[in-house]
Order: structure tokens, then sequence, then C-alpha cells
């Protein structure tokens, strides 16, 4: 069962890795919300050919889900949006560094709402009055907060547009503000924009505006389901997930 929840108000059972309802094995996972459905897709298969497994994935921003296995939470795999979060939770000893492995790519994008005619041509035009708000997702914690970031700084435009900022949890709040005509434009992953009818694609950024974008999948150390674990890590990484993470847009080695 795929569902989203706190961690710190998980029943014993789930931290000691049994559901209490079933009796299956549980394995908790952190995917960073820019995979959502993909990784929701390919928690369902996995769990079609694992009846034993209970798999509870939380979906968030990488960070903020970094935080959570620094401060002890239950989690038994981790996905990151960030090389910068998974190196951060190896060098604390916290993820086991030979479980890790990048499996997937993304690209950047500046969106706005479909709605509207005088649409944007490209990153220069958020500098016009009529933009007043442009959202990306909070550097610290969002990766692709952090990539934006090196985006604009690269097209010298973020000390001319850091007043109309607003800063999403993470890279789905971004789309929704964008949706919901909440700003102007926004700054998002390429698979984000492509699930929603109610954004245009603007601007693929160039590659070289900012480092480049990869998932990683890593097991924690505290983990009592290793080996469940490493099952679900060889399954991200097989051809029937690949083809997943492909209908979804995402670019991997296999392409």
């Amino acid at each position: 069962m795929i569902r989203m929840f706190a961690f710190f108000m998980l029943l014993s059972g789930l931290v000691t890795g049994c559901s209490p309802s079933s009796g299956k094995a549980t394995l908790i996972v952190s995917a960073p919300a820019s995979m959502s459905d993909a990784v929701s897709e390919i928690t369902r298969k996995f769990e079609a050919s694992h009846p034993q497994v209970d798999v509870k994935v939380n979906f968030g921003a990488s960070g903020s889900l970094k935080q959570q296995i620094e401060k002890g939470a239950p989690v038994d795999v981790y996905l990151s949006a960030g090389k910068k979060e998974m190196d951060a939770l190896t060098g604390k000893n916290l993820i086991l560094k030979q479980t890790v492995h990048s499996f997937a790519g993304n690209s950047l994008v500046l969106i706005e709402p479909k709605t509207g005619s005088d649409h944007l041509q490209s990153l220069n035009d958020l500098t016009a009055p009529r933009v007043k708000w442009v959202a990306i997702g909070e550097p610290k914690f969002v990766p692709a907060g952090r990539y934006a970031d090196q985006a604009l700084h690269s097209f010298h435009l973020w000390d001319d547009l850091k007043h109309k900022f607003v800063f999403g949890k993470d890279v789905r709040q971004v789309l929704t503000y964008v949706e919901q005509g909440q700003v102007n434009a926004g700054i998002v992953y390429k698979t984000d924009a492509l699930t929603s009818k109610k954004v245009r694609i603007v601007q693929t950024l160039p590659e070289n505006s900012h480092q480049p974008i990869q998932y990683f999948v890593g097991t924690v150390k505290q983990t009592k389901q290793a080996g469940i674990a490493a099952e679900y890590e060889k399954f991200l990484l097989s051809k029937q997930s690949i083809l997943i993470l492909h209908k979804y847009g995402f670019v991997t080695k296999q392409q």
C-alpha cells in the first residue's frame, strides 16, 4: 500500500518491520516528490511480485527527507533527487555506501499557466514588469530549487528576480502554484510539467547552466529489512522499472 504518512507517528509495529494488520514485512521508502507518479507505479509492481511485503512510501523534498533520516526516522530505502543529499548521508555513515546507485536523470524547465495570451518566450522575460511572481523550490531543501538557483545565477538573473520569488516546499508545490495561476511562472523538472495539462513549457534550461540532475537510491544503515531493501533496489534498477521511468519522462543510462 502506497501512502504518505508522518514518520514520528508510526505504530511500533512498523518500526520493527512488521505490518500489524497483515503480518507482512513492512518496507519504508522515502522518495522525492518529483518521482511520486513513477515510484508509486514501480512500488505497486514490486508489491505484486512480492506479496509478502507491504511498502509504505513517504514523498517530499529530498532535503527534508534527509533531515528525517538524520533525526532517526525509521526509513529503509532513501531515494534522492540530488547527489548532495545522498553524499551527506553516506558521509555521516547513515546510508550503506555500497548500496548507492544513480538510476535516473531529468531536465529543468521554465513553465507558465496555459491560460492567457501574453506568453513568455524565454527565461529573460521573467524580468518584465508584468511578471510579478516566480515560483521555485526552496534551494536549501529542494534539489529542483537548487538547480533553479544555479541556472538563474548562470543567466545573471538571480539578483534581478529575487524580489519576485515564491518558494515551494517541494517541486510539486511549485507546479501547483503555476497551475492555479498564483504565480506568473515557475521552474520545475520536465517530468513534473508533463503531468499537467494546465501549464505550458516555455523553455528547457541548458544542461550546462546547472549541475547534472541525477536521482540516487541507497539503503539506510539502520534498516532491519536489509534483504527486502536490496530486492527493492534491484527491482528499481530492473528493465521493468526503467520502462516505467521512461514513460514518465525520466532519462536513464539505458536510453
